[in-house]
């Protein structure tokens, strides 16, 4: 497993890190949480340090996925770190952040607060490595009071960084925040598919911030798993994401993409992991890892190998800009 830092923080973390959204019993259907714990101990075994969650993943804002790592992290021997990144919702149930709803509507002081005191029982912790703010909208950068309260949490030991997790497909609402010096990473959308990130990494370069980056797989359109025929269980949110004219547009360009598979990358999710892993800038990555197959296979990626100065340019062309809808 190779290591990164993440931004000024002083911390390495794997390059591969554990996305936790798929094992909270939420949009993703339901899970084994056996499987769950069984794969975040692979996960950890091989190497990986890092792992992202959020209050939020589980059904009926029961923080499931906290609560199953904070059972994984007491079983780790004590010489055994593991990061721990999670998020606060935004109070208003609104995705993504809108710009005319004030920062008072999303993350109030008392909020913030309570958000933390949660994660930390959910998790079983003393201090929450990196919190992150699960919408953002950058003109909440000017306000005093997250800027006030994010200092009192950090003075009090609770929180040592914080971190943006980015409105979907909007890699540049975050200008002025990181520009207050108080965020340490971002985390985004960024794949194959969506390459439109890359035009921000000279800026978070410049100020020493971290990028995570989310939905490496495309919600699994860029594993080559997905068909026109593909049905997605009930409550699974792809019912919504991939509808049938996307999939048949899915089908289409996943097969344009095996064309290149040879010698840098032998199957489409190896290629996707490697393609983001390729960039400096990009701290880690956090695939969804809902089994020990996935957790093994993905792991193997960090290697320390990145694809061709020729193949980068190549996949330029395989941009494939949307929204969730269309």
């Amino acid at each position: 497993m190779y290591f990164r830092p993440l931004g000024s923080t002083g911390i390495l973390i794997s390059e591969l890190g554990f996305g936790t959204w798929g094992i909270g019993h939420g949009m993703w259907g339901k899970t084994d949480d056996q499987e769950s714990i069984h794969a975040l101990q692979t996960a950890i075994n091989a190497g990986v340090n890092f792992i992202d969650t959020a209050l939020i993943y589980g059904d009926d804002l029961n923080h499931h996925s906290e609560k199953l790592i904070g059972q994984c992290l007491k079983s780790l021997p004590k010489e055994r770190k593991v990061y721990v990144a999670t998020k606060i919702y935004p109070l208003n149930s609104q995705w993504p952040a809108l710009p005319h709803i004030p920062i008072e509507e999303v993350f109030p002081k008392e909020w913030i607060y309570e958000a933390v005191e949660t994660s930390l029982r959910n998790l079983g912790v003393q201090s929450i490595d990196l919190m992150q703010f699960h919408v953002w909208q950058d003109n909440f950068a000017g306000d005093a009071e997250w800027q006030d309260t994010i200092k009192e949490i950090t003075k009090e030991g609770k929180v040592k960084f914080w971190g943006l997790s980015l409105n979907d497909y909007q890699p540049e609402n975050c200008r002025r925040t990181i520009e207050t010096g108080l965020i340490s990473s971002v985390q985004l959308i960024f794949n194959i598919f969506h390459q439109m990130p890359t035009s921000m990494f000279p800026f978070y370069k410049e100020h020493n911030v971290g990028v995570i980056a989310r939905v490496p797989l495309d919600e699994g359109g860029l594993t080559g798993n997905i068909k026109e025929d593909t049905v997605f269980p009930p409550g699974d949110f792809r019912v919504c994401y991939f509808t049938a004219d996307r999939k048949k547009e899915l089908v289409k360009r996943v097969e344009e993409l095996e064309a290149l598979l040879g010698t840098e990358a032998h199957d489409l999710s190896e290629l996707a992991l490697r393609y983001i892993l390729s960039f400096d800038e990009v701290s880690t990555v956090i695939p969804g890892m809902r089994s020990e197959k996935h957790a093994i296979i993905n792991s193997h990626i960090s290697d320390g190998r990145r694809l061709s100065p020729q193949l980068l340019e190549e996949l330029k062309k395989y941009t494939w800009e949307r929204n969730f809808y269309s």
